[in-house]
Formats: C-alpha cells, structure tokens, sequence
C-alpha cells in the first residue's frame, strides 16, 4: 500500500510521516495530498486560541479526557512557537498533553509556527486534511496564543472556542484585536478565581457592543486542572455540531486556504529573499509613484 492507504488504515507511523511530508513541502506531499481530497471531511474540526496563560493547554487534554470517554478519536495539532536556534516547535503546549501520549485514540503533533501569522503554521491546513483521512472523529488545533493575531483559525474550523482567564484584561485585548467576532464559544478558564464571574460579565457585555445588536455566542467557565465544567464545554460543542455537522463540503474550503497559505508563503519568500529582476521592477514602479499598491499587489499575485 501506498502512504495515504496507509494513514487511513490506522498506521501511525504513516500518518507521522505523512505529516513530515507535508511540512517539508517536498514531491511526496505533493502526491499524498492529491490522494487526499475524496477521503476528506467527516472528521470535526475545532479550533482553540486566545491570549497565552489563559490554560488552552491544559483545557483541551480534559476536553480529550472527556471525547475519549466517549469513545471518540481526537487528532490534536499543537502550533508552538518556533525555535530561534532550529526553526522547530518548542514542544511546552504537548508537554501539558502528555497524559494522551500513550493512547492509541489520540495523536498529537505539534508544528511549528515559523514566522506564520494568525496564529497558526502553514502547513496545519493540510494536517488538518491528513489527520481526518487517518479517520480521526474530531481535530482539534490549538494555536500559538498570540491575542493580537490569530483568527486565521476561524477559516479552518468548524468550531472555535476562544479561552480567556479571569482577570488579565483580556475582553478589553479581544475587543481591539477582533478576536470576539472569529468567537463560537467563549470561555472562562480557571473558574475558581474570585475574578472568573466579573470577566464572563466582560464577555457578555462585550458581545453587545457591535452596531445591530448582540451576537448569540454561549460563555462557558471552567478550571481546566478539576475538569469543573470541561463537561459543560463538551456539551456545547456538541450541540454546536448537531446543527452544523461536519460535512465534505468543507474540505473544497480547507483546500482554498492550503492553496492560499502557499501562495501567500512563496510570495513572501521571493519578497524577502534572494532578488527577482520582475519583482524588482514592481517594486521600483511602486516606490517611484507609478504603480499603486493594489496594481502591485494583482502583479505581485501573478508571479506567486
């Protein structure tokens, strides 16, 4: 058997190393993600962001807790800041996972997010794919954790829970940075803090502060350590999905942001490095006036 007839045999090793393809961007991603796209999207797709230290770790391995009591398989793909020194991920967010590592229903791989923006890798959106041909029930994608930037991931889950601990301002960084409007869930993590009512009030009156009314978007709170209302969580999400399932219509969307992760991807390369005598000349034109920037920007697409 071949690679893709592999992963979605249940080999875990071809699905690792299917994955390494991918993240190299060599010939042999190229011919496993042709394989892919008949055998695409029946798995759930849930995407985890918010500001760092709000617990998203530590939330999503209880949420894994409770998917797998009942007896539901979870892919998990962990996108962790990138080493200075190697360019890979340093592995803090799997670390706090480690409790799956050695179930046979749960994969976790984290990726690293390489100057990435949005909060999450250019290569995820094809984990994604790999993980639901493995057969995987639900995918789940925690990002990096920036709170300024990361609500690309709302493009490539189906359902995104954005988590928030109490008292660390956050609802008012949400607000500024858009995050509230890429919101399905919102929840309170380490809901024992005296704090944790007066930020889901925040959150609640946050909702209501767009022109046209207010957006119906469930809060929850938690304390991920206990697992205090990871089950309330779970309960959400799956009332979520009763009413959106996962369907295959939402792997030609997934292929779109692949295509365009890439494309955005090589363009900058050619941008920043090495010289190109045509970007060159585009470059100048728009320096010297003669060239707008959204004239520059369909050339500049062209070339990519």
């Amino acid at each position: 058997m071949n690679l893709v007839d592999d992963l979605t045999a249940g080999d875990r090793r071809a699905l690792a190393r299917a994955i390494s393809a991918v993240e190299d961007g060599g010939p042999e991603a190229a011919a496993v993600l042709a394989e892919l796209q008949s055998r695409v999207g029946k798995a759930a797709v849930i995407g985890f962001t918010g500001p760092p230290g709000a617990g998203k770790s530590t939330l999503i391995s209880a949420y894994i807790t409770h998917l797998r009591r009942a007896g539901r398989s979870v892919g998990v793909i962990a996108v962790d800041p990138s080493s200075p020194l190697t360019g890979g991920a340093v592995l803090g967010d799997r670390a706090r996972m480690a409790s799956h590592i050695d179930d046979d229903g749960v994969f976790i791989r984290s990726l690293a997010a390489r100057g990435h923006l949005g909060g999450l890798s250019a290569a995820a959106p094809f984990v994604v794919d790999l993980m639901d041909a493995a057969g995987f029930d639900v995918v789940i994608i925690e990002t990096v954790g920036t709170g300024q930037s990361e609500v690309e991931i709302a493009g490539l889950a189906g359902i995104t829970v954005v988590v928030f601990a109490p008292g660390l301002g956050d609802h008012l960084q949400a607000i500024k940075a858009g995050i509230m409007e890429i919101a399905t869930v919102l929840v309170v993590n380490k809901g024992d803090s005296p704090l944790a009512a007066a930020t889901a009030a925040h959150l609640y009156a946050a909702l209501h502060l767009n022109a046209g009314g207010h957006r119906e978007v469930p809060i929850v709170t938690t304390t991920a350590t206990t697992g205090d209302g990871v089950g309330d969580l779970a309960e959400t999400i799956a009332g979520l999905l009763s009413v959106r399932p996962p369907s295959p219509a939402d792997a030609p969307r997934r292929l779109r942001r692949m295509l365009a992760a890439l494309a955005a991807e090589n363009l900058k390369e050619k941008l920043l490095r090495g010289t190109n005598p045509e970007i060159d000349s585009i470059c100048d034109e728009v320096r010297g006036g003669r060239l707008g920037l959204a004239e520059a920007l369909r050339q500049l697409a062209r070339i990519a």
